[in-house]
């Protein structure tokens, strides 16, 4: 669900204003799925809704910006987590 949300978000991103038949078009999501992915990027305030389509906000430059460095903490945590499992399985 995730991959679909920050793919539905580049495609705004790179289209913008686009509409929910263009996004499931570029995307091959199907339309429900997209709707849903739209209205949860709007509630973290990173796309609205626009007579023309979606379109960017403010804050959405910056969170693109920081999606890298947040997943990569993410996977570190996640490795750090696995060899903690690892270790205590060890003990």
């Amino acid at each position: 669900m995730l991959r679909r949300h920050l793919q539905v978000l580049q495609t705004v991103v790179e289209q913008e204003p686009i509409g929910i038949v263009k996004i499931a078009d570029e995307t091959d999501f199907p339309h429900h799925k997209v709707r849903y992915s739209l209205r949860v990027l709007e509630d973290e305030s990173l796309i609205e809704p626009s007579n023309q389509g979606a379109t960017t906000t403010d804050e959405t430059a910056a969170f693109v910006a920081s999606l890298d460095d947040t997943i990569d903490h993410f996977l570190d945590t996640l490795d750090e987590t696995k060899l903690d499992s690892i270790a205590e399985l060890d003990s």
